[in-house]
């Protein structure tokens, strides 16, 4: 007989039993079976069991108020939570930081992805993911508080390189979400803007003998849901309930239902509201000089939001795939309570897929905030002013793109800005530091990051840093500002300090900034000119940046086309002052050198006030057995050429 799997939500969570283990979906406000958290309240505050429950989820799911998992704050209803993103549940947050439940704060895809090695039987996780960081159980194994013991991270060797084995804890019950039913438990999530784990979390419990609990929207006809259309079968369900109401199923907390998030529509989409010009739309703009045309990028909550309506505004969207780590890829990433979804997205994945794509070094480009930074370039964004926050995706995403830009106003609480005529003039001070002499917690290292030669560079209204092996460097200064006054002052520490170069002021003047102009180097032979009466070729890269491997191939076209011009082998000399060469890139640089020296240049020489650019430069060109010829002035370099 055809079991009814259709039942009320009070009836389906009286199956948790004291001390289960729950796994529950939801991104931010999104996709987020509300009826079973509510339900699951109820029969707490009601009768006080089920008791000492574990939690397991992956971003925060709530609504930061009291809605979602943060119903779930009573005392006693929970022992333990692990999860990757605390901020959604205040309540339960505050239970942690007062040695009132268990927590590990974890990274999101790690949990992710634990999912699927639950459903697979498997004992864990191995992953670099949180080395160095909090996670690493060197400093902490992502513990949250003292009466956490239990280490479920270890540091293990493999062939000599250092990974992190996260331990799989078993789960006992999956709260889940679809938006269609049969009465076989069939899933369909035609409605969701987003399918996440859902999946992975059903397989995992089932598998280990618990329970499946399904909240959707409506029953349809047996068989009604086509096979491909069926994101969790049946076979994995043991309860279906409907929402009650359309509040407990909204799409997310300010959005009832939008079909251009789920899929099943696509619609025009207008230009994106115009930001004003401030000091955060300074920090967006920026920022959006580092976009790598035809690159994938991911872009996070606070100050990155700006760089998609920069983005827009340069007329650059066409030529860069955004996504989010909740599995949107393409379209118009959505904000506000929609965060995570995208409009007229490409496609839709499940999110321990799209941390797959992450973690195995899918992204060109990530623009982040930060909270807290030191003078070696540490990140804090996880736990800060006695708040636990949690990292979310951060880790996942920071460690494994290939470049990564963080961006945030230089202080916070209270900053007023000024920004008009090319200049931009600090009018108040904010109460907060974030350039600290050591950060609360680690949730990105920067020392690990230099050691990987990952390319990054911290972007603020005022000026620019960039991690280097001696810790961050200060490499651009906004106009207007006083580099004592204005940033030391305002800092913890001193940074390393070469010859930084004036922000570009297009960034502090109300109009278009032609970004499109500079992200595709159509101006790039206007750097380049030719004295043929002694036969010197002059490169000024004073400024320049180096982001992608496309920019090398577009140097490498004009510089072949004006020494194919000059019609014989030519002197070179290149200004590097101010230049800026992404870490990874070096060896890729030195590559052009020695063809343009094989094929086109007599001799080269060139020059550079940055110490650390011209160590990377002799490093490059020593292994090719190039001699270097690099020096720190102008002068040098032409004294050099002059010698042939």
């Amino acid at each position: 007989m055809q079991k009814n799997k259709v039942l009320q939500a009070d009836e389906a969570v009286s199956l948790i039993r004291d001390n289960d283990v729950i796994a529950t979906t939801g991104f931010v406000q999104s996709c987020i079976p509300e009826a079973l958290h509510a339900a699951l309240e109820k029969r707490f505050v009601e009768t006080g069991a089920p008791r000492d429950l574990t939690l397991i989820m992956c971003a925060g799911a709530g609504d930061s108020k009291g809605l979602g998992t943060g119903r779930l704050h009573h005392e006693g209803l929970l022992k333990r939570v692990i999860a990757a993103n605390f901020g959604r549940m205040p309540k339960v947050a505050q239970a942690a930081v007062e040695n009132r439940i268990q927590g590990y704060n974890l990274p999101q895809g790690v949990i992710s992805k634990l999912y699927r090695s639950c459903a697979s039987g498997s004992p864990g996780l191995f992953t670099k993911v949180g080395l160095h960081t909090y996670v690493d159980p060197r400093l902490g194994g992502g513990k949250v508080n003292e009466i956490t013991t239990e280490d479920i991270v270890r540091m293990v060797e493999v062939d000599g390189e250092e990974w992190l084995f996260y331990k799989a804890t078993p789960i006992d019950v999956a709260l889940i979400r679809a938006t269609s039913a049969d009465p076989s438990g069939n899933l369909g999530m035609e409605k969701e803007c987003l399918t996440l784990d859902v999946l992975a979390q059903a397989m995992a419990a089932h598998n280990n003998g618990g329970v499946v609990i399904a909240q959707v929207e409506r029953i349809v006809e047996q068989g009604s849901i086509r096979p491909k259309e069926v994101r969790v079968p049946g076979i994995l369900v043991d309860c279906v309930v409907v929402a009650d109401s359309a509040e407990m199923h909204r799409m997310n907390y300010g959005v009832e239902y939008n079909p251009a998030l789920s899929g099943e529509i696509r619609v025009p989409v207008a230009s994106m509201v115009k930001m004003p010009l401030d000091a955060r739309k300074v920090v967006a703009r920026r920022a959006a000089f580092e976009l790598p045309l035809n690159g994938v990028i991911n872009l996070g909550v606070g100050a990155p939001d700006g760089v998609a309506a920069v983005a827009s505004e340069e007329k650059a969207t066409p030529f860069i795939t955004m996504t989010t780590e909740a599995g949107a890829i393409g379209g118009v990433l959505a904000g506000s309570s929609s965060f995570g979804a995208s409009t007229n997205a490409d496609s839709i994945i499940d999110q321990n897929q799209m941390f797959d794509f992450y973690h195995g070094g899918g992204l060109d480009l990530t623009c982040l905030g930060m909270a807290e930074c030191d003078r070696q370039g540490n990140v804090n964004t996880s736990r800060f002013g006695g708040r636990l926050n949690g990292c979310g995706g951060f880790i996942d995403i920071s460690q494994n793109s290939r470049a990564v830009v963080f961006a945030g106003t230089f202080t916070a609480g209270g900053l007023k800005a000024e920004v008009g005529g090319g200049e931009l003039r600090i009018l108040q001070e904010g109460r907060s530091r974030k350039f600290v002499q050591a950060v609360e917690q680690i949730t990105f290292s920067g020392s690990y990051a230099a050691r990987r030669s990952q390319p990054v560079i911290y972007v603020t209204e005022r000026c620019v840093f960039q991690l280097t092996q001696g810790g961050l460097e200060l490499i651009e200064v906004a106009p207007g500002i006083d580099i004592d006054r204005d940033i030391l002052a305002q800092m913890d520490f001193t940074p390393v300090i070469n010859k930084p170069v004036p922000m570009d002021i297009r960034i502090f003047t109300d109009a278009p900034m032609e970004l499109m102009s500079d992200l595709l180097n159509l101006k790039l032979s206007e750097r380049v000119s030719y004295d043929p009466e002694r036969n010197i070729l002059f490169l000024n890269l004073e400024g320049w940046s180096v982001r992608k491997e496309s920019d090398i191939d577009d140097l490498q076209k004009v510089l072949v086309n004006a020494c194919e011009k000059a019609g014989r082998r030519v002197n070179s000399v290149v200004n590097h002052d101010g230049c800026r060469i992404a870490e990874d890139l070096y060896d890729r640089y030195a590559d052009m050198i020695e063809y343009l020296m094989e094929y086109h240049y007599a001799t080269t020489t060139r020059y550079s006030t940055s110490a650390f650019m011209r160590m990377k430069m002799q490093e490059a060109l020593s292994r090719r057995g190039l001699q270097p010829h690099i020096f720190e002035r102008a002068e040098e370099a032409h004294a050099k050429l002059a010698e042939k």
